[in-house]
């Protein structure tokens, strides 16, 4: 994951670094242990990587990170997930319209979220990246894992001149992604 982290953030700076400096400082470690404390949860080591190379982005820039989505700093994911898992079993009545395990890293503006799936759902690989549609029943699992996807994200910024370059892109997923599943 280190690897991919730095690259990325090389990739970043060079290519987008109006965007770079809209990104957050990292989380320490000790930030990292409060907020697990404070949601009563134990983060997985590679999104805990993820949050201590940059802990999202403004709020004020609507640039997207990935995929037409922002980069969510951690204690707002962290919110979110909460607070949607709430409304389980009221609001959400069908089964993985939401899922406690899920934690929204990124976001389309529209409550749609990319989310770090701890469970596994639908394919019981933990670590997973699963787009929530917060409209549609169609629930895609886009990558194996979060170091995957941002290896993904390396290769279009490596590949894509800087005169080509978009603020809107969205990254495609190794042969066998996305994988797609219906709530009902």
């Amino acid at each position: 994951m280190t690897e991919t982290l730095e690259s990325l953030d090389l990739h970043i700076k060079n290519l987008r670094p109006d965007f770079y400096g809209d990104l957050q400082n990292p989380l320490s470690l000790e930030a990292l242990k409060a907020l697990e404390q404070k949601y009563d949860i134990h983060l997985p080591q590679d999104l805990k990587a993820f949050y201590q190379w940059k802990n999202g982005q403004r709020n004020s820039c609507y640039e997207a990170f990935v995929n037409n989505s922002t980069f969510i700093p951690l204690e707002e994911a962290l919110d979110t997930a909460q607070e949607l898992t709430s409304m389980i079993g009221t609001d959400f009545e069908i089964e993985n319209w939401w899922n406690e395990l899920w934690i929204p890293i990124f976001h389309n503006g529209g409550g749609s979220y990319i989310c770090y799936d701890q469970g596994g759902i639908f394919t019981g690989q933990g670590g997973q990246l699963i787009e929530y549609w917060n409209r549609d029943n169609d629930r895609k699992v886009i990558a194996p894992n979060l170091e995957g996807f941002l290896g993904l994200l390396n290769d279009y910024y490596s590949s894509t001149p800087k005169a080509d370059f978009d603020e809107y892109f969205h990254i495609n997923s190794a042969a066998e992604y996305p994988k797609r599943f219906m709530v009902k």
